[in-house]
């Protein structure tokens, strides 16, 4: 039943610290009324119907958003779930939560917490391991890199294939992440597997992203890294999040090389556009420290 689904849905959102109580209010309408028509997958004509009975049009793109994100939940599940196009009935603008940059002690001890997940003597803790590592690593989206196949370490880096707006790039890697994703690969090729996928679990397919986010922060926790649920604190996202931030620091300190490193750091994010790069410009002290420096030095020589 829809029902049952989206109580195991709103669960794995509450374990990562949200309410999650709008949400659970709408899809509790969702379900009431596709089980009148005895729906027991979402489907879009319906997921339509419940909208277009909303008393609004931003009602309308709420309910939209919430059933089109359980049903992609759903469908990884079984593909019998249909899942509706993005945008439909409209986007609407939320705000960025703030950012933790994590240290590299932290990144090393949640990869080596993640070689305890259960269960234990089987691929699932490797694929942690290597998969947060690699986030770390090269600052992908966790849905990049959930989507990556074995074929796409080639010899001049990573394939993405499944970037952002269906956008397709190549990164560069070093050679330790790649030595680290030969080593993931040998151990994958001695675990069976149903797909392609570069990163499996038992079940022999790759994670769904609310997995992957559910055991990040779980480790965080046990690693008090974050607080109690229902409290905000360091994210999944954070790993590209902080890949950002530390390229932006090692930049040279020279209006020029910011300019082209900047572009170059939006390529390889596979940002749509380089203001999404500028963005991480606030996430550090020591950005906003250069930042203000830059500023002081300017208006003292307008000045002089």
């Amino acid at each position: 039943m829809l029902s049952t689904q989206i109580a195991r849905y709103v669960s794995l959102y509450r374990s990562l610290g949200r309410k999650f109580s709008e949400q659970e209010r709408l899809l509790r309408q969702y379900a009431a009324f596709a089980e009148r028509f005895g729906d027991r997958h979402t489907r879009v004509q319906r997921i339509y119907d419940w909208c277009h009975t909303a008393s609004s049009q931003n009602v309308a793109r709420h309910r939209y958003d919430a059933a089109r994100n359980f049903s992609l939940f759903a469908h990884a599940e079984n593909p019998d779930n249909e899942v509706p196009p993005v945008g439909v009935f409209g986007r609407g603008k939320r705000p960025r939560p703030t950012p933790t940059i994590i240290e590299a002690d932290q990144v090393r001890a949640i990869m080596a917490a993640a070689l305890n997940v259960p269960p234990h003597g089987t691929i699932s803790p490797y694929t942690y391991h290597y998969l947060f590592g690699l986030l770390a690593a090269t600052g992908l989206r966790i849905s990049e890199a959930l989507a990556l196949q074995c074929n796409d370490l080639v010899e001049d880096g990573l394939v993405v294939r499944n970037g952002k707006f269906g956008k397709q790039r190549l990164i560069a890697l070093q050679p330790s992440t790649r030595q680290a994703l030969e080593a993931y690969i040998a151990i994958r090729a001695k675990h069976p597997a149903k797909c392609n996928d570069l990163f499996v679990t038992i079940r022999g397919r790759a994670p769904h992203k609310v997995r992957a986010h559910v055991v990040f922060v779980r480790l965080a926790r046990l690693l008090g890294y974050r607080g109690a649920t229902g409290t905000a604190g360091m994210r999944l996202h954070d790993l590209r999040h902080t890949f950002a931030v530390r390229s932006l620091e090692s930049c040279p300190r020279d209006r020029e090389a910011i300019a082209h490193h900047m572009a170059g750091l939006s390529v390889y994010l596979g940002h749509a556009s380089i203001a999404n790069t500028y963005w991480y410009l606030e996430a550090t002290p020591v950005l906003l420290r250069d930042i203000a420096a830059a500023s002081e030095q300017l208006f003292q020589g307008e000045a002089a």
